[in-house]
């Protein structure tokens, strides 16, 4: 494919569900002519109670299956995957690979140089300690309190994000937080923003939740422009959604993340590679 040829095709977007929209949403709003290919794993969510191996198994796959529909760039918007797996997929690919931790290692040390940070994410996430060491390797002055939430992706997943259960078990999470001091909150999951009202109601106003999608979406964009395969086009884009289970849960609850209309979900079908 020529160059020309390129800046035609598609953003690639993985997740193992439906959080990867909210980082969909921040690149269809920063870049509205980029055509977008999303794939959610949504047969093996929640990655973030499995192990390291299986996370870096799926994550390979699912960045097979994106390279495979010949995307120009590759972003992945699963935090439990990139702390397994963001390595491995970039030294495989050919093509851009961003990850969504880098993203939120760079707001956090953008915005503060002291005081104390609380890192929210699943399991995986947080026992790999992806975010602790990078953030600290940048910024060694700052207090981290990080909190694995293993409840919250099910509960998001399963359209549960206004419900009382949900702040319920928010608050029980937060608890250790009381009484901290804490200056800033990374949402280290893509399904956390969609309960960013819940806590931020819990921890107060007083301290800042980040939320790296739109971040990842300026990178996004930084790294097209850069080898010039920003998409010239000013004609409606192409976006094409695929899971590889149960399409029509994935679209009806799959509006709320995106905040647009999903028309038609394709299941990925075969034997895994």
């Amino acid at each position: 494919m020529t160059l020309h040829d390129l800046r035609y095709g598609s953003i690639g977007i993985f997740d193992s569900g439906f959080g990867g929209l909210t980082v969909m949403r921040a690149i269809r709003e920063l870049m509205p002519f980029e055509n977008i290919i999303y794939f959610g794993d949504t047969a093996h969510l929640p990655y973030g109670s499995k192990s390291s191996e299986t996370i870096l198994r799926y994550s390979l796959e699912n960045a097979a299956f994106l390279k495979s529909q010949s995307i120009k760039v590759l972003v992945i918007a699963c935090n439990t995957s990139c702390s397994a797996a963001l390595e491995q997929v970039r030294s495989s690919s050919d093509i851009p690979v961003i990850g969504i931790t880098e993203q939120g290692v760079e707001e956090v040390t953008r915005l503060f140089n002291s005081g104390k940070v609380a890192i929210l994410g699943t399991r995986a996430t947080i026992t790999s300690n992806v975010y602790q060491h990078q953030i600290l390797l940048r910024c060694s002055t700052l207090e981290l309190y990080s909190i694995s939430c293993p409840l919250l992706v099910p509960l998001v997943e399963e359209g549960y994000v206004e419900h009382p259960m949900s702040a319920l078990i928010v608050q029980e999470y937060l608890r250790p937080l009381k009484n901290r001091g804490i200056n800033g909150m990374l949402l280290g999951c893509t399904h956390y923003p969609l309960l960013q009202s819940t806590i931020q109601q819990e921890l107060g106003p007083e301290v800042l939740l980040i939320d790296p999608s739109i971040a990842c979406a300026e990178q996004t964009r930084m790294i097209l422009a850069g080898k010039n395969l920003l998409n010239p086009s000013t004609c409606l884009p192409h976006y094409q959604f695929f899971v590889s289970d149960d399409p029509e849960k994935f679209r009806l609850l799959g509006k709320t993340f995106l905040n647009y209309p999903i028309e038609h979900v394709q299941q990925k079908l075969g034997e895994r590679l």
